[in-house]
């Protein structure tokens, strides 16, 4: 997966150069990286269905997605359950480091991104296109996780199981969206 993440990010680099041209985007000095795939989970315990486009929605999380309509396992009322978000780097490094083989879908998160250090965005806004989010915590993974994947996911994605983001504001989000650090 280490070259399709950095060939994902070197075409999306020529739509970022031009944004940044147009003032619109501000790359140099400044950490990105790119939206790889997305996924909600229509149903609880089901498996994770993926998207070309979706509607974050402020205050409510991803338009379609269990935990925006209430329903997901460990559903309460809180922004943690708007958003998960998980490197591709993680799962190549749950691979290399453990032997863990798990696809993007099963890790349950709903963006995939490459490029961009999730961990460092606890506390921090951060944009997908034009939506603004909030990064809360991390999203370690959880003995639920490892029985509906039937794998040995504890250890190794432990600190690297991704990130709960807040809506803060709407729109749609497509596979190949710029993530930046809000200013």
């Amino acid at each position: 997966m280490d070259s399709n993440c950095v060939e994902f990010e070197a075409r999306v680099l020529e739509k970022a150069r031009i944004l940044e041209k147009d003032g619109l985007l501000k790359l140099a000095g400044s950490r990105w990286g790119v939206i790889a795939a997305i996924y909600i989970g229509p149903e609880r315990l089901q498996p994770m269905v993926s998207m070309a486009e979706v509607r974050a929605i402020a205050g409510a999380g991803l338009e379609g997605d269990r935990y925006c309509r209430g329903q997901g396992t460990f559903w309460k009322k809180s922004p943690t359950n708007h958003v998960t978000l998980m490197e591709a780097e993680a799962l190549e490094a749950a691979a290399r480091d453990y032997g863990l083989e798990i696809a993007a879908h099963e890790s349950r998160r709903n963006l995939l991104t490459c490029g961009m250090a999730l961990n460092h965005l606890v506390g921090r806004e951060f944009r997908i296109g034009a939506v603004r989010l909030r990064g809360l915590k991390l999203c370690e993974p959880c003995t639920h996780l490892q029985k509906l994947t039937g794998k040995q996911v504890l250890k190794a994605l432990r600190h690297r199981g991704g990130l709960r983001a807040e809506v803060l504001s709407g729109s749609t989000i497509k596979v190949g969206e710029i993530i930046t650090e809000a200013e």
